[in-house]
């Protein structure tokens, strides 16, 4: 998902256009979650950019995205750039040093 949310509408108001982009974001994470991983994955890892627009998007963990639109929220801003890129991944082994 590549996608420049705008939060002005005439006839919807600031707060609802908000929770929209969230739930946008929620339903589309929870739908790539869904689908069949392949059999050398264990999950789906995400990577994640969000900024004012593409140009200034940052990298931040999928965990931070609502909180980042809750900043843009607090600040009045009327569009937001989010990228969301799924990828399958494997969960890292644990190396546990007897050397203790």
């Amino acid at each position: 998902m590549k996608k420049t949310f705008t939060l002005n509408h005439e006839k919807i108001k600031y707060p609802r256009m908000v929770d929209a982009a969230k739930h946008e974001v929620k339903k589309y994470l929870k739908r790539e979650r869904n689908k069949t991983l392949p059999e050398d994955a264990d999950y789906w890892a995400f990577d994640c950019k969000f900024g004012n627009t593409a140009e200034d998007a940052q990298v931040v963990h999928v965990a931070e995205l609502s909180n980042q639109i809750g900043e843009i929220e607090k600040q009045g801003l009327t569009s937001f750039y989010v990228e969301i890129l799924a990828r399958p991944a494997q969960r890292q082994q644990l190396n546990l040093d007897d050397d203790e």
